[in-house]
């Protein structure tokens, strides 16, 4: 089993993103408890035109059975599980290549909004019990 876990490169004039750093770490871990899966960490790009090609492109390539997309929100101060993606590119500030969208979809003609179809409250309250911090997040917001 192969686990694809997605982190983004730094933007905003940071000098590092947390997902990255995440994924990174995780990198080569083999999970035994979770039939020998292997975790395969890829870098995304901060560019809008960029990251979805990218993703496609590591699915491809490493074919895996789990896909955990980890992101970035400035403020939270924990593991937020989503429960919407919205079809939609509205930056506040450009993105790495400088692109700055506005109510741009991100697959034009596909739904308003993709829901997760994981038990995002009872991922939550493992995490919780595990003594991470954690809660659900109504959506992933906006930025690529």
């Amino acid at each position: 089993m192969r686990i694809l876990l997605t982190g983004f490169e730094p933007f905003g004039g940071q000098s590092l993103n947390p997902s990255w750093e995440v994924a990174r770490a995780l990198h080569g871990l083999q999970w035994p408890g979770l039939l020998g899966a292997q975790v395969v960490a890829v870098q995304l790009p901060c560019v809008f035109a960029q990251a979805l090609p990218a993703l496609q492109q590591a699915l491809t390539q490493h074919t895996p059975d789990i896909v955990l997309a980890l992101g970035q929100a400035e403020g939270r101060c924990d593991l937020s599980v989503e429960r919407v993606a919205i079809n939609v590119m509205d930056a506040r500030i450009p993105d790495n290549a400088g692109a700055l969208p506005i109510d741009v979809p991100v697959i034009a003609g596909g739904p308003a909004a993709y829901f997760s179809t994981l038990p995002i409250k009872s991922l939550v309250a493992g995490l919780k019990a595990a003594g991470f911090p954690a809660s659900v997040s109504q959506t992933a917001g906006t930025f690529v």
